[in-house]
């Protein structure tokens, strides 16, 4: 197995790691009153993630050379993603769940950024591909999955802010 498979393949369990425990958490959140906001673009998303994932392992050439000093990068961002996973806890999900009695965040990265995950994810979508960069087939990738990722996050960005609004003033 090759260096970018191996990763590919790191991300992909990380990922569906965290969709185990965003759906518990959703479901927790859900049963204690919670609503789900901007559901109708949800699957857009999955199809976006799953399409960057499939997009890298079927047009990226196995045996293209990492650029080491991206992985890191690569890895920073890891840990990043796992900050916030931790600072929100109960209420992370992959989705917009929103509970009246449920504070606004406002520790951890969220002191310095409103969106921090997404943050994290908009430069995952352009770095990891970029990681394998000497294949041209990356770098377009890279531009490609980044800028419908935007797209998306606009759209998401507004309902979750539109969600969170009546709670920010508390």
């Amino acid at each position: 197995m090759t260096i970018l498979y191996w990763i590919l393949l790191i991300v992909a369990v990380q990922r569906l790691a965290e969709l185990v425990y965003a759906n518990r958490n959703t479901q927790n959140l859900l049963a204690r009153g919670g609503v789900e906001i901007g559901r109708r673009h949800y699957p857009l998303f999955v199809l976006l993630h799953g399409g960057w994932l499939i997009a890298m392992l079927l047009l990226i050439p196995a045996h293209t050379p990492p650029i080491w000093p991206l992985v890191g990068v690569l890895v920073l961002l890891q840990a990043a993603r796992i900050w916030v996973i931790a600072t929100l806890g109960p209420y992370w999900t992959t989705r917009i769940i929103t509970l009246a009695e449920a504070p606004v965040v406002r520790n951890g990265p969220f002191r310095f950024l409103r969106h921090p995950n997404y943050t994290v994810v908009v430069a995952e979508i352009a770095v990891l591909p970029l990681c394998f960069a000497v294949a041209p087939q990356a770098q377009v990738i890279a531009l490609v999955f980044s800028v419908l990722n935007l797209m998306l996050l606009a759209w998401r960005i507004r309902v979750e802010d539109a969600a969170l609004r009546p709670r920010r003033t508390l």
